[in-house]
């Protein structure tokens, strides 16, 4: 087989919340590259924040590994940028192409993509840049990255949809899983479908630019995004509305025939995966499994358990999660005794939240969460005697994962920001609050250094 195109297209903000994981939001095309293609059920990130998530699928090391910790808006940019995919992928023989959003390195030129089509922000056009990218005449194969911001909040919330194209009436959504069935999460989810109709409609735009130029068949299509959607309790957290994402893979290697499967996958993954079906020597530093022999029905599973994590988003709120197809267990260590407000981008649930005492919960420093009678991980079994070896044997192999990724949250340490980070003070309510040196906000949280909770 010559080796396939690639198209790498995700969303921010988007988890599973599209038409083909059950979800009644009109997402037709992403339904047919579902049909077409292999959706995973049990796909996560590996750190729902934008740019650890982003970071961790394209370099194929977890976030803590490849060194991104924060936002590369609010100062990070990925140490080594060389260990990207279009690096691996450019000494391949493929011609690589960025022409949507990117969010990992803070200069463009150094994420390897011998085509920059766009400056990387979040902005319109990516689907036509992208569309004309592919009509191109290609003597090498490609791999086009394309990356949307629609699903992402903006200051005033989610864009609402086209001119001459109707809203969707809040009286008959359904809010997502984590809240209340109100007027207010109504409205806020309804506002969410029309950003998803428009990410759907300008992916469509992509995908058919492949069937128009006789492509579709020797181009693997990766169709996902960087984790939950921007509500509370969902983004910058560790349960599955946070790090569960859409999954969705079309092309050669197997991906077709509309399989679905159930076996858990992390992002991570995609990278060796990769490797192994366009036959190149995986670079030493992945830390993923290719996923091909699920595809190939060769194994149920690749992995018995995936594992993510947070640090910095708005905020500094150090977290790591290892999750199997039964158990969550959550561990925190910066000792808060409430969440951090501004790690949550503002919108009118978050203020329904709030109002209904959200900003005085109080925080565990462990969480345990039976996913088989508790799947929305409402009620914490740490304490419980009954749970006492299963807490100890996920500990162990969080304790066994963090020695072996060199994890220095694991090591009573943590990720020191760089000097150009910027964070907001914890106990401010929105992201939009003053931001300062992040060094003089962990000096006030006294955070510079924390102690491990142990078991």
């Amino acid at each position: 087989m010559n080796k396939p195109n690639i198209i790498y297209i995700h969303s921010h903000d988007t988890g599973r919340y599209v038409q083909p994981y059950g979800h009644a939001i009109p997402t037709p095309n992403i339904q047919k590259l579902a049909e077409e293609g292999v959706l995973f059920r049990n796909a996560f990130c590996a750190n729902p924040t934008c740019s650890p998530s982003r970071a961790a699928l394209l370099t194929g090391q977890w976030a803590h590994s490849c060194g991104m910790g924060g936002l590369a808006n609010r100062g990070w940019s990925l140490p080594v940028p060389e260990h990207l995919i279009p690096h691996t992928l450019n000494r391949a023989g493929y011609v690589t192409a960025l022409a949507g959003f990117q969010h990992v390195v803070r200069d463009i030129k150094e994420t390897g993509y011998q085509h920059i089509l766009s400056d990387g922000s979040v902005r319109a056009g990516a689907e036509e840049r992208a569309r004309a990218f592919i009509a191109e005449k290609h003597d090498a194969p490609f791999f086009l990255d394309v990356g949307f911001g629609e699903t992402h909040r903006r200051a005033k919330g989610f864009d609402p949809p086209p001119d001459g194209e109707p809203k969707t009436d809040p009286r008959y959504v359904k809010p997502p899983a984590p809240f209340p069935d109100t007027p207010v999460t109504r409205q806020d989810m309804a506002e969410y479908i029309d950003a998803a109709r428009t990410l759907d409609r300008k992916m469509g735009v992509v995908f058919d630019a492949l069937e128009e130029n006789g492509l579709a068949e020797n181009t693997l299509v990766i169709c996902t995004t960087d984790h939950g959607l921007a509500f509370p309790r969902m983004k910058c957290h560790l349960t599955d509305p946070g790090i569960g994402v859409m999954l969705i893979v079309r092309g050669p290697g197997g991906f077709e025939r509309g399989q679905v499967v159930d076996g858990l996958v992390s992002q991570v993954d995609v990278f060796p995966t990769l490797c192994e079906l366009i036959g190149i020597e995986a670079p030493e530093w992945l830390q993923g499994t290719s996923i091909l022999p699920l595809v190939r029905g060769e194994a149920d599973d690749v992995r018995d358990a995936v594992f993510a994590e947070v640090n910095y988003h708005c905020c500094y709120e150090p977290q790591r999660a290892i999750r199997t197809k039964r158990w969550k267990y959550i561990e925190r260590y910066d000792n808060a005794e409430k969440w951090a407000l501004p790690n949550c981008d503002d919108s009118i649930s978050k203020t329904f939240m709030i109002e209904h005492g959200w900003d005085e919960q109080h925080v565990s420093s462990r969480r345990l969460y039976d996913l088989v009678f508790d799947p929305s991980e409402a009620h914490n079994l740490a304490g419980h005697y009954d749970c006492e070896m299963v807490l100890a044997d996920l500990c162990a192999r969080l304790d066994r994962w963090g020695t072996e990724t060199g994890d220095p949250v694991r090591r009573n340490q943590m990720m020191v920001p760089p000097e150009t980070a910027v964070l907001n003070d914890p106990t401010d309510v929105s992201p939009g609050d003053k931001r300062y040196p992040a060094a003089e906000v962990l000096e006030k949280s006294k955070v510079l250094s924390h102690t491990r909770i142990g078991v």
